[in-house]
């Protein structure tokens, strides 16, 4: 059989986790809690389980649970969106992503993804039939350079990919991005994917700046979001797709043939749970204070913190410390410091190495103070 995917192997998080669990290592490296989601939550899916809802959802997903999504963006963006026509529900961020790409990419279809980028982004433009058109985000403060951008639209784009707030660099973009996003899309009918999935996680007092505040930049897009990064629970592998009804008629016969329905009792459970606005407003505080803490512990190390704006991933760098490879660091700190992270060159297709390594700090304080030990000593 000839590969769809010739040059992919085993992801970096998962050499990293694997290396970190040889050397009892505390593992920074992956991008999920090890606390547990919320007990109410819990409790809510336990009690659909027990009311009998056990079987088939509906394709789209769960009314109430579109409803409540649908409320939410109301509330938090002052935009209606049709629940029964604008919203799906999907089997996590990641799947929502692939669906927006097979709904639309063609054979040739050029792509434009800006790196560092999320490791699914590209395999999943490259098993489509498209091109990948990679433009590298500025280095130290990641953003984006839109004369760059319009240099390389061509006869042949289709779709420009958006990350925000960003993995894994915890950049966000500003009122003025959307701005020049607005007139590309205008001006060349460009598709616009923008991931979104840790849109509650923004930090000192920013502005989450998604595609659904921007009318004309929303009737081209779709907008995928995660529960499982927000509400602590990666493993349900739950999440949803925004995007105007022509768009999302499209999406949903794509859909429908990958996986059809998503998990019935966890969208009982998280219908319910949406309607208590403060589970997902206090998130932004609760990981602000989570990021704080991981840079106080780090305070007196040899690791030069960069502004993270956003997400639970914090990066550094360690030019203080060694000249060596990021990744060579990172395998060489999960070795002999006992705390595994990611080289940010991994998310990169030509491996860049700006020295800059991924901490994610979504994790149990005495973790934090643990990890913060074994590098203060590096």
């Amino acid at each position: 059989m000839i590969s769809k995917l010739p040059d992919t192997g085993t992801t970096i998080f998962s050499v990293m986790s694997a290396l970190a669990a040889t050397h009892n290592a505390i593992n920074l490296s992956q991008g999920f809690p090890d606390y547990d989601c919320s007990d109410e939550l819990k409790a809510l899916v336990n009690e659909a389980m027990l009311q009998g809802h056990n079987q088939y959802a509906p394709m789209p997903g769960l009314m109430p649970l579109r409803s409540a999504i649908a409320a939410k963006i109301g509330r938090l963006y002052q935009q209606n969106i049709n629940p029964d026509t604008e919203i799906t529900i999907t089997p996590g961020g990641t799947y929502a992503i692939f669906t927006a790409i097979a709904t639309c990419i063609h054979p040739g279809d050029e792509v434009i993804i800006f790196e560092p980028a999320y490791d699914s982004y590209i395999p999943n433009v490259l098993v489509n039939g498209g091109k990948p058109v990679l433009i590298p985000l500025s280095f130290p403060d990641y953003r984006i350079n839109w004369e760059e951008v319009r240099r390389k639209i061509t006869s042949r784009t289709k779709m420009i990919m958006l990350n925000t707030p960003h993995n894994p660099t915890g950049s966000i973009l500003q009122e003025n991005d959307l701005e020049e996003l607005e007139k590309l899309v205008v001006e060349f009918n460009l598709l616009v994917l923008s991931d979104e999935v840790y849109e509650h996680l923004i930090f000192d007092g920013a502005q989450h700046h998604s595609i659904l505040r921007y009318p004309t930049i929303y009737r081209n897009s779709f907008v995928t979001f995660s529960f499982g990064k927000v509400f602590h629970n990666t493993g349900w592998k739950m999440g949803y797709c925004v995007a105007p009804e022509h768009l999302t008629q499209e999406y949903r016969k794509v859909h429908q043939y990958l996986c059809f329905s998503v998990n019935t009792p966890m969208q009982y459970g998280l219908a319910k749970f949406l309607e208590t606005p403060s589970h997902y407003l206090e998130l932004a505080g609760f990981y602000q204070q989570k990021r704080d803490y991981f840079l106080d512990l780090m305070n007196g190390s040899r690791f030069t913190p960069l502004h993270s704006q956003g997400s639970y991933f914090q990066l550094m760098k360690y030019d203080r410390i060694s000249d060596e490879g990021d990744k060579a660091f990172a395998i060489r700190l999960t070795k002999e410091a006992g705390v595994a992270v990611i080289p940010v060159s991994a998310f990169y297709q030509n491996a860049k190495d700006d020295h800059v390594i991924r901490f994610c700090f979504a994790k149990k304080n005495t973790t934090l103070e643990q990890a913060a030990a074994r590098l203060l000593a590096v």
